[in-house]
């Protein structure tokens, strides 16, 4: 578990999908969090206290969570300055990069000498199994999407609440590095060697008897070309009795391809459901989630309707307008 409470990292960053992991802590544990740390250049604000480093120590932070996924997960050197500020303070770092903290020699040897410690999340398990397919009981949806960074954690995390809301047990099963922090547990999907991803979410989500609900995070896109395996194995080893699609209106191109245009609802609905079927024959969708936060409230109200005639299926925005009516198709 990594010590809390936290200071979250915005850096530079001026890509507000990017900061999507300090944002879901923000969130989504906001007791753990006590301020965010941002240089002047980075236009965003996670509507904590700003903080130095060692403005975040004396405030009682005890690790530096570097909240950012750029392209490739690497780790540039001003985010090394940055951590080696924060270990100077007294604080821990976390980071659920795909490069590792621990194969910094700068940031190894100023922990060591601090007495603080490196946490790299994004480390898959040694031991995991090869998938097998073969029904298993207890009821499971996944979360998927038109594109990657659509909401597909936002979704999975307020139905989660939601079905306990209801006075129904469901278990929110993180699959990436910003799920893992707020649950304190999970398997970074993206980490694993492709043979094992989908024995990993049987291993992540194994049989149940209690009529309980796993709610399961869905990573990247059927249809996109550089992350499309992960979405496979993820179907395939969710064996999901339902799967709900997450979608931001108006995204101009695939996230991160220039002129790779986005696949419609309709036809990510009908693949999703097609590849699921190898392991889970009944599977269906129960509903659409639709990211609004840069739409006025009206006609965010607007296009979820429409988009719920058209598809006949529940669609709402989950953080504005709740979740009432899929949980309804899914409990149905």
């Amino acid at each position: 578990m990594i010590p809390a409470p936290l200071l979250l990292y915005l850096g530079h960053s001026t890509d507000f999908i990017g900061v999507k992991t300090s944002r879901g802590l923000a969130t989504f544990a906001p007791e753990k969090c006590v301020g965010e740390f941002r240089h002047d250049d980075c236009p965003f604000s996670l509507g904590l206290p700003r903080m130095t480093m060692p403005q975040g120590a004396a405030a009682g932070a005890k690790t530096l969570v570097l909240g950012i996924a750029n392209s490739g997960g690497t780790i540039e050197p001003a985010l090394v300055d940055d951590a080696l500020d924060a270990i100077a303070a007294g604080m821990n770092v976390a980071a659920g990069l795909h490069q590792r903290l621990r194969d910094q020699p700068r940031l190894v040897e100023a922990a060591r000498a601090a007495g603080v410690a490196l946490f790299d999340v994004r480390d898959a398990p040694v031991d995991l199994p090869v998938g097998n397919g073969r029904p298993r009981a207890g009821r499971r949806v996944l979360t998927i999407g038109t594109d990657c960074s659509t909401g597909k954690m936002y979704t999975t995390l307020a139905l989660t609440r939601a079905l306990v809301a209801r006075g129904v047990r469901a278990d929110f099963r993180a699959t990436g590095q910003t799920g893992i922090l707020i649950a304190g547990s999970g398997v970074p999907v993206d980490a694993v060697v492709a043979d094992f991803i989908s024995g990993a979410i049987e291993r992540l989500a194994p049989p149940r008897e209690d009529g309980g609900w796993d709610v399961i995070e869905g990573q990247g896109s059927l249809f996109h070309p550089s992350f499309a395996g992960v979405s496979t194995g993820l179907l395939h080893g969710a064996q999901p009795e339902a799967i709900v699609l997450c979608h931001e209106p108006g995204r101009a191109h695939m996230r991160g391809l220039p002129g790779q245009a986005l696949p419609g609802i309709a036809e990510t609905l009908a693949m999703n459901l097609a590849v699921a079927r190898l392991t889970s024959p009944a599977v269906r969708a129960v509903g659409i989630c639709l990211n609004t936060s840069a739409m006025e409230e009206g006609a965010a109200h607007a296009l979820c309707d429409a988009t719920a005639e058209e598809h006949a299926l529940p669609c709402t925005d989950p953080m504005r307008f709740g979740l009432d009516a899929i949980v309804d198709r899914l409990l149905a």
